[in-house]
């Protein structure tokens, strides 16, 4: 009742703001070729901060005076100025053009036009994030820029994992995620935001464009707009909506009862073979061949199911002439394809005001509240899916002692493990609510009417954490059971405050342009836990999931443990060019943090461009614009900690002189940490062609991560401490280019396509020869000159066909190797195989990602399709690998059919016998598998009808159909290539997303 109480209080100040009193001046905007009524042009009246969009019909209303200059713009034209006379009415006709050159982009804390940008930024717009099916914003981005990867995420409610340009900090130092910036605020993801609130999108890749966020900025920065209302725009109110369904593709296929048989009596296993007759004998023989048990299960389609999905968002905007108002809710449901508790639901309400209290004082403020539910699935199901073996049935009732039900044991065939992974998505319910509420509030004051400006903003992030993990009891066979229900409560709130107060300067005389901005942040960040565990408790019902129900509570998982941080900082831009043709951008933020012993950092950049366009001795046909611009700059990563290691004190006891004497021994293995700091060149050029149809954009950069935190060895007392002292660059070239133009009156189209490579290197290592990760059994390798935790071991050439093959070679006759083992490089040609001979087998990091997208437009009717792919990756499929631990388990259909069973039947995958010896186990090119992928990211289908032609009164329409990844393409042997360390143990499949959705504009 309060939150309808407040909505409705709300909408009524907005409504009795936006009531003003001045001369309406109404026009239509057309297209200059075919007269065809232009929709959602940009109407501003300039130096007031006034505007509005046209309608449907191109039709467009703003309050201004005589004298005022209407700006008109629109997306793919060129812009145009009106000055207001004596009439109310004016037709406008735009012509297509380079209106992107005059487009605002917003950097850090202010906006630029494209025209004058030294740095490297990528901005995609509502239209084209709102495609995109998904609880997570980023997840639209994927394939549309360039430099970034974007790595999926099956998971409900999971966001992707992004990277800005490669990687540089060592994996466990550093988080390689970038800033992101909502409406000012900072946060280290966007899972809260609904994408239909979102205005755009901006992605500062390079050090000339994110070093204004100084310590935060190292891994890129993501600014993200919400929407807002417009001055002079009659309430607007929209619903849009979808509902659709999640499909498993690219199931992978696992070992059928023949083949897994089959390969069980290949194996020469006696033990193996049992088990097989074992089968035979608890559940029958098949009848179609009697030499394999009568049980065929395919347990992947046993977890796996098709799951709805569907987002549902309300809101309203609009604004007067002295206040505009955007006020919004959604709603937003997935369930998972893992065939459980298992989904994410999500509630956000919002609301957005701005003010203009006097001529020279703005005021305005935004709320968010996003209210989240996810029940997290039970990851390792898919590794018990993979393993289980399929001459076992789901659910057994001779097993008569298993209880809540009767599941099939696996141990009940002689398996040293029980297998069945119903047990993990029966069991398990983990839930996690988020209470996030995001405020901002400022205030801007107009010292000298379009000079100096002075902004105070104060920005409020409170985000509450609860989280409830239960097993509940269960007992399938001995050793395979849950004896003792327990429950785990975790209370975590998070409280993140900015204030920010920012003095602008901008004057423009003659062709000179100068824009100076100086500014401070002061952030206090802070954040408590309470956890605890208990054990046996009623499971019956949910209204007992409490630890004070249970009988135990172990007082060693009762932990109490916050932190608070603060930081000031200083910071200040300027931005100059000469006739828009020759451009000047610097920045500087000096950051003073809490956190570490060094307390101030400072992060400066520079920016250069000309746009030799603009040249008298230009005049190169077919080139209307071209501009060359040069960046750079330094910016830091904070997400270190402050400091490795320890100091120690043991008691010790001796002899001397034969008495014994006791004793403390101290040593110290510590170290101090501070923040990484970035380095990067960026050389960069914008041009656009054919009568501005063609734009293109293109960067090579050098980003150098000089104090990269890595493992260092301690000589005297062995073992590691992580200190500043590793270098590791990351360098790459971007394309982007897109063309749009129109066939005819009705007939328009668009295409485009951007593609990047990285070179992921490690430069330095404080002298080290190398860096280990992984585990002894997959080791990764960081080695100067190669990917950093690039993969390490052998190369396999081939299997051994026959036995003459075998005694011709020394090295198989000294490990009594036997025709279907691999065949491994001697590397280093001593004539034997060992640990001496491996080599860097590839890197988890793709070397060339790419993205297209293709449009047509048709009257009414609209088709959009976007590709997306990436080459060079490398993946550990370790879920073949863990046959190291167990080899008693099921196997992939693929390593099935093409295992080595005979002579020339395989030259790259050993026989059944060889899986299960150490020889063929070592980390190799077998268990390596290319990650490379093409995909078909998202086609859509809509249907636009205007509310004119169906009567007075009515709305605009807009029907819609999506296909989100409905075909991916690649070899790897798994559900799919997208893997974000490269380690494929127990992956959440990536589903296909089928929608149909609507679109209602009043």
């Amino acid at each position: 009742m309060r939150m309808k109480i407040l909505f409705t209080l709300t909408l009524c100040v907005m409504y009795t703001l936006s009531f003003s009193q001045g001369r309406e001046i109404t026009g239509v905007v057309t297209d200059a070729e075919s007269n065809d009524p232009l929709i959602g042009v940009t109407v501003l009246v300039e130096d007031t901060g006034t505007g509005t969009v046209t309608d449907f019909d191109g039709r467009f209303t703003v309050t201004a005076e005589t004298g005022n200059t209407l700006l008109i713009s629109y997306t793919g034209y060129s812009p145009e100025r009106v000055v207001v006379g004596t009439e109310d009415n004016y037709n406008v006709q735009l012509s297509f053009g380079s209106v992107a050159l005059e487009e605002v982009v917003v950097v850090g804390y202010g906006t630029q036009r494209t025209k004058d940008l030294t740095s490297s930024i990528t901005t995609i717009k509502s239209e084209d994030i709102t495609k995109t099916p998904s609880s997570q914003a980023m997840q639209a981005l994927q394939g549309k820029v360039a430099g970034m990867q974007i790595v999926s995420s099956g998971t409900p409610g999971s966001g992707p994992t992004v990277r800005i340009r490669g990687i540089g900090s060592f994996p466990g130092s550093g988080d390689a995620a970038p800033l992101y910036v909502v409406d000012g605020m900072f946060f280290d993801n966007i899972d809260f935001l609904n994408n239909n609130d979102i205005a755009s999108i901006s992605v500062l890749k390079d050090a000339s464009a994110a070093a204004i966020y100084g310590v935060r900025a190292a891994n890129g920065v993501v600014l993200v707009e919400t929407k807002s209302g417009s001055y002079n725009q009659p309430a607007e109110i929209v619903y849009d909506g979808y509902y659709g369904i999640q499909v498993a593709q690219n199931v992978l296929k696992l070992a059928n009862a023949e083949q897994f048989t089959d390969m069980a009596l290949e194996s020469g296993s006696e033990a193996d073979i049992s088990f097989i007759q074992n089968a035979m004998q608890r559940y029958g023989r098949s009848r179609i061949n009697p030499n394999v048990p009568d049980v065929n299960t395919d347990w992947y389609d046993q977890i796996l199911r098709e799951a709805p999905m569907q987002n549902h968002s309300l809101s309203i905007s609009g604004g007067g002439s002295n206040a505009t108002y955007s006020i919004g809710g959604s709603y937003f449901l997935q369930d998972g394809i893992l065939d459980m508790k298992n989904e994410y639901e999500r509630f956000n309400l919002r609301s957005k005001v701005d003010y203009k209290a006097t001529d020279w004082l703005t005021i305005g403020g935004n709320m968010l509240l996003s209210n989240s539910t996810q029940y997290a699935p039970a990851q390792d199901a898919w590794f018990r899916a993979y393993f289980a073996v399929p001459i076992m049935p789901v659910y057994d009732d001779m097993n008569e002692d298993a209880f809540p039900v009767n599941l099939a044991n696996a141990q009940d065939l002689g398996y040293r493990g029980g297998q069945n992974p119903l047990s993990s998505t029966l069991f398990n319910n983990n839930r996690l609510k988020r209470r996030n509420l995001v405020a901002n509030f400022y205030l801007q004051v107009d010292l000298i009417p379009e000079k100096l400006t002075f902004k105070s903003s104060y920005n409020h992030n409170y985000l509450s954490y609860n989280a409830r993990n239960i097993d509940l009891p269960y007992f399938i066979g001995n050793g395979y059971q849950n004896p003792n229900s327990s429950i785990s409560r975790t209370y975590e709130n998070r409280s993140n405050q900015i204030w920010d107060n920012l003095l602008t300067f901008t004057e423009d005389f003659n062709r000179h342009n100068l824009q100076v901005m100086a500014g401070t942040s002061y952030r206090d960040e802070a954040w408590d836990q309470l956890r605890a565990t208990g054990l046996n408790f009623p499971v019956d019902q949910e209204e007992a999931w409490y630890i004070d129900q249970a009988e135990t509570i172990p007082v060693d998982n009762v932990g109490d443990n916050g932190a608070r941080q603060y930081g000031l900082s200083y910071f200040g831009r300027v931005a100059y060019n000469y006739d828009h043709k020759y451009l000047l951008y610097g920045t500087l933020r000096a950051d003073g943090t809490s956190k570490y012993q060094e307390k101030w950092g400072y992060f400066p950049t520079v920016g250069i461009g000309w746009v030799a366009s603009q040249e008298d001795f230009f005049n190169v046909t077919g080139i209307d614009y071209l501009k060359f611009r040069a960046s750079w700059g330094e910016l830091g990563n904070d997400n270190v900690p402050a400091s490795d290691g320890a100091r120690t004190t043991d008691i010790i006891t001796t002899a001397i002189d034969d008495q014994l004497v006791t004793g403390t021994t101290s040593l110290s293995v510590f170290s101090y940490l501070s923040w990484e700091v970035v380095e990067e060149l960026n050389f960069g050029l914008t041009s656009y062609l054919f009568d501005n149809r063609l734009s293109l954009d293109a960067d090579y950069y050098i980003r150098d991560t000089k104090n990269a935190v890595i493992p260092v060895e301690n000589p005297s007392i062995g073992g590691t401490v992580r200190k500043n002292v590793g270098v590791i660059r990351n360098s790459g070239f971007e394309l982007a280019l897109n063309w749009t133009d129109n066939f005819s009156q009705d007939f328009r189209y668009y295409i485009g396509g951007n593609i990047s490579t990285l070179k992921n290197e490690v430069v330095d290592l404080f002298g080290q020869a190398y860096v280990d990760g992984g585990s002894a059994e997959f080791r990764q390798r960081s080695i100067v000159g190669q990917p950093l935790l690039a993969f390490f071991g052998r190369e396999v050439v081939g299997v051994y066909q026959n036995q003459a093959q075998i005694d011709a070679d020394p090295v198989a006759v000294a490990n009594n190797l036997e025709p279907g083992d691999l065949i491994y490089r001697d590397q280093n040609g001593d004539g034997e195989i060992n640990d001496d001979d491996r080599v860097i087998l590839g890197s988890y990091l793709p070397n060339l990602m790419f993205g297209g997208n293709f449009g047509l437009g048709f009257k009414g009717f609209d088709l959009s399709v976007s590709v997306f792919g990436q080459s060079g990756n490398k993946i550990l499929n370790r879920k073949r690998g863990e046959v190291i631990f167990t080899s008693d388990t099921n196997m992939d259909a693929d390593l099935a059919i093409n295992r080595w069973h005979g002579e020339g039947t395989s030259n790259s995958y050993p026989s059944s016998k060889g899986i299960r010896k150490g020889w063929n186990q070592r980390l190799s090119t077998y268990f390596i598998e290319d990650g490379s992928f093409f995909r078909i990211q998202n086609v859509q289908v809509g249907y636009n009808l205007k509310g004119a032609d169906l009567g007075s009164g009515m709305p605009d329409i807009r029907v819609y159909f999506t296909a989100e990844r409905p075909l991916t393409l690649f070899d790897y042997n798994g559900f799919n290539p997208e893997v974000a360390t490269g380690i494929d143990r127990q992956t959440y499949p990536i589903p296909a997303i089928y929608t149909a959705g609507l679109n209602v504009r009043f």
